[in-house]
């Protein structure tokens, strides 16, 4: 088990995954509108931890940019 904070970059123009000062930055190419935006976080976090999108949690800021993440690795 990890625990991350991500900060959440929404209708960027693609996904991607930028590691910064304690702290990921997750661009994603969705809206923040009814969960979209995290399960494109998911889906991306997965792809850059090589893990499956089930691995991957929002523990903390549901509805917040600032979010903790817990990845099963």
């Amino acid at each position: 088990m990890k625990k991350l904070k991500i900060k959440v970059i929404t209708n960027a123009k693609k996904n991607a995954v930028v590691e910064g000062e304690g702290t990921l930055k997750v661009y994603v190419n969705a809206p923040p509108v009814d969960g979209k935006a995290n399960k494109v976080v998911a889906k991306v976090l997965a792809e850059h931890f090589k893990v499956r999108k089930s691995s991957v949690k929002i523990i903390r800021g549901e509805k917040s940019k600032e979010k903790i993440i817990e990845i099963d690795i």
